[in-house]
């Protein structure tokens, strides 16, 4: 069919004479209203917000260790789900003789990257992979896994638990006999019945608010990549004029790279980072939290040995910020160096990798400019990290390096208890030795504790409250200490190791405390309990109602304008009825926008809390795709599946003739069974003509021979079950092939049949 050809009227239009003495209705309309962004362009950010926004950019990712419990808990089922991230990480399973790897995934540790100075940048083959990524969760999933670092899998020798041994590196944690029986004839914890109340401490969360990353833009502080991402931002943009694109956009790698390209990637990671502390500050002191540790990823590859940075002067202005709001707010900052800073370890290696993570977090915490009590305040929580054989060796060398550290560093390590090897009566008299504040951790005493000093509870440890509260005033720093529960299923010391998604109860501490709760649920839990005893700041939420997000600017649907209504020709020619009907009060159509200061913030409602159980209150739900199954019964089945069951079929036939074979030695074969072959479809174009059919040279199908005792057997079986269909007794994957005839399988070898 030829192309239609456009009116002639489009092509060259008849000009329209001009209206003589028309009166101008101008002034009768309404003012014009300003013309906003739509709603769905406004939450695509502009080339500089893309290329820190997770959401929009596969090559930002979330940092791991921000969606745990706390740095110790690499628990799996501990990670906040986030939509579009899927994080992958290698389980590491250590000897106790050996030290940390050097080589590991980026999420087995809260620091940046103290613990993989050994990395290799990623193979020249690999890095010219050009091919873009779509920003889904299996996509963010891959791009983990192949990151730069190797992930390397160390054995545990039998009868030894590791330092960094995970119990939760798979969903279920399954205990031996022996160790469930040892587990339930340990004494029963003696816990106090002492509540802290009325509260007048600081409750806080650390690194991540669930509820402001998933927001709309998302606000958070740890926004990470891979180093093959840092290495291929070091090239320019195949057309450097246009804002970069996941697809149409990206770094050309046949142009030479520049080392400064790349490490403003990674710089602009930081400081989107950065400025996104300013507003979990303030919507925090909006629902009464005082209190927050900082996440290890601010800055990502900060304390790399080759990729590393300083964060003075480009983060300088930024964090200076950040500091600003927190001391008007009177909000207390803290960070924690993952369980890979250590600085008792034999090997050289690890120890310069700690030093230089430790020198990393004491720079961020002073670019802050905190007042002085603020600023002595932001401590940097440290674990002694493994045993290594000789619990004695392992603290001689942490005295040897401890002295090795900056004066900076000095004036604000904290050493805390852990789960594993280290318990409070191990830490406490060399916390007294080098003035050094102890942290404790109510739940890792628990689990690690002297049974010849205390019993397991909290009743016990109160009696070294004086002691732990004298290394922190020594100092003139506030006390803080760390609370989580185990779930409520556990048993084992393992299974007890993994936090509970929030906390039943405050523990037995002074009622001045500064309280960091460690639960996946981060300030969901402390909501938890501000609402359980009417803690400061449970008024400032909105209560147990169904609801959903109104806080957001989320694109809508804009109706389709109206159009005037065809003038009859009875009607007059009103000019002012004509601009009424032509006119489109856009109001009508554009939601309020809401102020970005505003975003995120809850509303007026305070709309942030939502139950255990209800996270699709305030959480995106995730769509589940479900594969459709082809194979639904009574459905027909398509010619191709049809073709594909015929040939299985008959595949699984000559094998099963093969097996008969073998084992009986017969000769008989299956083999010669004719498929009927697709026929040609006539060509609907050829011209009509008389079709001769030629005569089809039929042949014999050559059939297994059977013996009379099969053949009468076969047929008393046929005798005694008359009604049972041809299908049933026939093969299941010879019944597919097509033109098989029931005598053919009476005469079939038993065992084929019989199957």
């Amino acid at each position: 069919m030829a192309k239609r050809k456009s009116s002639a009227l489009a092509q060259d239009p008849v000009p329209t004479p001009a209206l003589v003495n028309m009166p101008s209705f101008e002034h009768l309309l309404p003012p014009a209203s300003k013309r906003r962004t739509s709603q769905r362009n406004r939450t695509k950010p502009d080339s500089v917000a893309a290329s820190t926004n997770p959401d929009y950019n596969a090559e930002v990712l979330d940092g791991p260790e921000a969606l745990r419990a706390s740095p110790d808990a690499d628990e799996k089922d501990e990670r906040t789900d986030v939509d579009k991230v899927e994080l992958g990480t290698a389980t590491h399973i250590k000897d106790e003789d050996d030290s940390v790897p050097s080589l590991v995934t980026a999420g087995d540790s809260d620091s940046s990257l103290s613990d993989i100075s050994d990395m290799e940048p990623r193979s020249t083959n690999r890095a010219q992979n050009t091919k873009p990524r779509k920003s889904t969760s299996t996509g963010t999933k891959n791009a983990k896994l192949q990151n730069s670092i190797p992930a390397i899998t160390m054995k545990m020798s039998e009868g030894k638990e590791s330092q960094f041994l995970d119990p939760e590196a798979e969903e279920d944690v399954e205990a031996d006999e022996e160790e469930i029986r040892a587990a339930l004839s340990r004494p029963p914890a003696v816990n106090s019945d002492y509540l802290p109340l009325p509260w007048k401490g600081r409750l806080g969360y650390a690194c991540l608010c669930t509820y402001l990353r998933f927001s709309n833009p998302p606000v958070f502080s740890s926004r990470t990549c891979r180093i093959a991402s840092i290495l291929e931002n070091r090239h320019p943009l195949k057309n450097p004029d246009e804002s970069p694109h996941a697809t149409k956009n990206r770094p050309d790698r046949d142009q030479p790279a520049d080392i400064t390209r790349g490490q403003a990637f990674v710089e602009s990671l930081g400081l989107a980072n950065a400025r996104d502390i300013v507003k979990m500050l303030r919507w925090n002191d909006r629902y009464g939290i005082k209190f927050l540790r900082l996440s290890s990823e601010m800055f990502p590859f900060a304390s790399h040995e080759e990729y590393g940075y300083k964060l003075a002067p480009f983060a300088s202005e930024v964090l200076g910020e950040a500091g600003k709001v927190a001391a008007e707010l009177g909000h207390r900052l803290t960070t924690h160096p993952g369980q890979f800073t250590q600085l008792g370890s034999p090997r050289k290696q690890v120890i310069d990798n700690a030093i230089r993570d430790l020198e990393y977090h004491a720079e961020l915490l002073s670019l802050l400019k905190l007042p002085p009590q603020q600023d002595r305040d932001a401590v940097m929580i440290l674990h002694l990290g493994g045993v290594f054989g000789d619990k004695e060796a392992t603290l001689n060398r942490f005295r040897e390096n401890y002295k090795k550290l900056s004066q900076g560093i000095k004036d604000r390590l904290v050493l805390e208890n852990d789960d594993v090897s280290w318990s409070v009566h191990d830490l406490l008299p060399l916390c007294e030795e080098l003035n050094i504040p102890m942290v404790l951790d109510y739940h890792h005493n628990n689990i690690i504790f002297n049974s010849d000093e205390i019993r397991e509870g909290t009743k016990d440890i109160m009696d070294l409250y004086p002691r732990i509260l004298a290394t922190w005033e020594r100092k003139k720093i506030t006390p803080k200490m760390h609370y989580s529960e185990p779930t409520p299923s556990a048993i084992t010391g393992r299974q007890r190791r993994k936090h509970n998604p929030r906390v039943a109860t405050l523990p037995p501490c002074p009622p001045n405390m500064d309280l960091m709760i460690e639960a996946k649920d981060k300030e969901q839990a402390v909501f938890e309990l501000m609402r359980t005893f009417k803690l400061p700041g449970f008024n400032t939420f909105n209560d147990m109602l169904p609801h959903v997000r109104k806080d957001d600017n989320k694109p809508v649907k804009v109706p389709k304008k109206k159009t005037p209504k065809k003038k009859s020709k009875v009607e007059s020619d009103d000019p002012l009825e004509a601009a009424e009907e032509a006119f489109v009060d856009d109001e009508e159509f554009l939601q309020a926008v809401i102020p970005d200061e505003e975003v995120g913030m809850g509303g007026p409602e305070g709309r942030v809390y939502w139950p255990p159980g209800m996270e699709d209150w305030l959480r995106p739900v995730k769509k589940i795709v479900k594969k459709k199954d082809s194979t639904v019964p009574g459905k027909p089945l398509t010619p191709a599946q049809k073709r594909a069951a015929a040939a299985e079929a008959a595949a699984s036939a000559v094998k099963l003739e093969a097996e008969v074979h073998e084992e009986s030695g017969t000769k008989d074969s299956i083999a010669a069974i004719p498929i009927p072959s697709r026929k040609a479809k006539p060509s609907t174009n050829a011209v009509a003509k008389k079709v001769v059919t030629p005569k089809k040279n039929t042949q014999r199908v050559p059939t297994p021979s059977a013996s009379e005792e099969e053949v009468s057997e076969d047929v008393s079986m046929l005798e005694e079950e008359p009604k049972l269909t041809a299908k049933k007794r026939e093969h299941p994957l010879l019944a597919k092939v097509p033109g098989l005839r029931r005598s053919t399988m009476l005469k079939m070898p038993k065992k084929l049949t019989s199957e």
